[in-house]
């Protein structure tokens, strides 16, 4: 089972498959790729759950494995 993830781990992974941001407009940060929004959790103290962040990764359309290899 993976590990939860810090925030920031999770926008330098993002950037790394070709994602920009994260940008602020509104209430939640958000990265984009080619004209996909994909939105982020809000900064704060805890780690972001794995179940979050595979959400996350089926919106990017990213696959667990390309994940954990990157």
């Amino acid at each position: 089972m993976p590990k939860p993830i810090k925030r920031s781990e999770l926008v330098r992974r993002l950037r790394r498959f070709g994602w920009e941001g994260p940008f602020q407009k509104g209430k939640h940060p958000f990265m984009v790729q080619a004209g996909v929004r994909l939105t982020l959790p809000n900064p704060h103290r805890g780690d972001i759950d794995w179940s979050l962040t595979k959400r996350i990764l089926e919106e990017a359309g990213i696959s667990p494995e390309d994940w954990e290899r990157h």
